[in-house]
């Protein structure tokens, strides 16, 4: 018996969020622009134009590449790959072939309930290039192109054969996606296009020893037209079943090809034998000088920012966050952002930023009411963090409180709402709609007097042993308090009456 391991590696395309195409000025913006309107003679590559590099792009490039921890080159040139497909005007594309801009770098993951718990991943390399135009086919059998799209920057990266699961595909993917957003260079939404990935997956075979049995790399598939990350995980589910049925037939693949994924049939189907790159005719791209790259990458190591897995730990370190809380939190800069705001103004009140019992108490607060109640309401209101009216010193104070039970959790959802309607401050509401949390006595020994006569009913079967009944008594308190009497305060007082009626 022969066991099977998975090859995979990736070419991902991230479409670079710069205002104008990767070599002219036309707009790189294509949304609602009528079909080829946003062309020009050069991304057509009309007979004597001359292409000028868009110096945003190489930045956005270089910063991309020293984020994935590569090497930048001091000199990289752009070149020609040549081939000829009705969506490329020139026919051919402006890339980066033997000195792309960032090489031998590595993106560390981690991988819950996978065979293994971390995995690094090395990048072959990074380099730029332009995007071809959009091909679209009509039910009636024609195809049309809108070049807009065509020439706009894209960062193509590479990796090495390191993933060993579709789980750990699709978990670097989103990894990659969210260092784009946290960089600012691209909103990497795979849905629009902004993203595309293509998966390459071969399988290596062992001995029931674990042993290898045959090559350490066999001939391997390029799946194409993937276009979201659980399509990715779906299309290479399905490629490494149907290339284990080839092996167990004796009947492995024998050269590398090129399948695409039909999502509607959950198949892939075969499209071409894979090219290489001798098949693209490189060579230097004659109009464009090469890049001298040194002071850049000086220049971009000081815009780094705080990466995703940094703030995920430091974040989580500092604040007694939940790691799974802190994901969900970190997945969104803007949501992380308002968070940090949110801590920075809980710990003046906290005060000794040792007292770790009592930071795990607000961690819990915190990410109790942002993560279920605050997105919730904002999901339901169709509004998002960074556009509502709540100010994290606002929040800080609503968790504040919270916390000092002077709102419970019945009143404290009516506030959140008024603070997302109005913007106000949560004492500001409290004090005008008198919704603080009744805590005096005397007051809710009135209230409790009449909710036990106006049910003798209930209160006879308390007595005559349905201890379960004290639940709807609390419930009737709370209604006719409208959720403000204290909890704890209105079950003891409750427990005093029934033993002495």
């Amino acid at each position: 018996m022969f066991s099977y391991e998975p090859i995979i590696g990736l070419e991902i395309h991230i479409q670079l969020k710069t205002k104008t195409k990767m070599f002219c000025a036309c707009s790189a913006h294509e949304t609602g622009a009528q079909p080829n309107t946003n062309v020009c003679p050069i991304c057509l590559g009309q007979p004597g134009v001359l292409p000028v590099p868009n110096e945003q792009a190489i930045r956005f490039g270089v910063l991309m590449g020293l984020a994935l921890n590569c090497s930048i080159a001091e000199r990289s040139k752009f070149d020609r790959k040549n081939y000829f497909y009705p969506d490329l005007p020139k026919a051919y594309q402006i890339s980066q072939f033997d000195q792309p801009i960032a090489t031998n770098g590595f993106l560390e993951i981690e991988i819950p309930n996978g065979a293994r718990k971390q995995a690094r991943i090395g990048i072959t390399r990074a380099h730029l290039e332009e995007d071809a135009a959009k091909l679209f086919h009509t039910e009636s059998g024609k195809s049309c192109v809108d070049f807009n799209r065509g020439g706009t920057p894209l960062i193509e990266i590479v990796t090495e054969p390191d993933f060993r699961s579709p789980q750990e595909a699709k978990i670097f993917l989103t990894e990659l996606r969210l260092i784009a957003r946290y960089l600012g260079v691209s909103d990497a939404d795979m849905e629009k296009g902004h993203l595309r990935c293509d998966a390459n997956v071969s399988l290596r075979r062992h001995n029931e020893d674990g042993t290898l049995a045959g090559a350490m790399f066999n001939p391997k598939t390029e799946i194409k037209n993937i276009n979201s990350f659980r399509h990715v995980e779906r299309a290479l589910e399905y490629e490494i079943e149907r290339q284990t049925r080839l092996w167990e037939e004796e009947n492995p693949p024998k050269i590398s090809t090129t399948r695409g994924w039909n999502d509607a049939r959950q198949i892939t189907e075969e499209q071409r034998s894979k090219e290489e790159a001798a098949d693209y005719r490189y060579f230097p791209e004659p109009d464009i000088p090469a890049l001298e790259l040194s002071e850049t990458a000086e220049d971009m190591k000081k815009e780094l920012p705080e990466l995703p897995a940094a703030r995920r730990s430091r974040m989580q370190n500092e604040f007694g966050l939940k790691p799974s809380d802190t994901r969900q939190i970190c997945d969104d800069p803007a949501l992380a952002d308002f968070t940090e705001q949110t801590f920075s103004e809980l710990l003046e009140w906290v005060g000794d930023t040792s007292e770790v019992e009592g930071l795990n108490g607000l961690a819990r607060l915190v990410s109790g009411w942002l993560l279920s109640k605050l997105m919730g309401l904002l999901s339901e209101r169709g509004g998002d963090i960074k556009t509502m009216k709540i100010t994290p010193e606002n929040f800080a104070e609503f968790i504040t409180l919270i916390a000092t039970k002077k709102l419970n959790n019945t009143i404290g959802l009516k506030v959140l709402n008024e603070m997302l309607e109005a913007g106000d401050d949560p004492t500001h509401i409290m004090e005008e709609q008198r919704l603080g949390q009744m805590d005096d006595e005397v007051e809710l020994a009135e209230v409790v007097n009449r909710v036990l006569s106006a049910n003798p009913v209930e209160v006879a079967r308390y007595q005559a042993g349905e201890e379960q009944l004290l639940t709807f008594l609390i419930g009737m308190v709370m209604k006719e308090t409208e959720g403000t009497a204290e909890p704890a305060l209105t079950r003891n007082m409750l427990l005093v009456k029934l033993k002495s009626i």
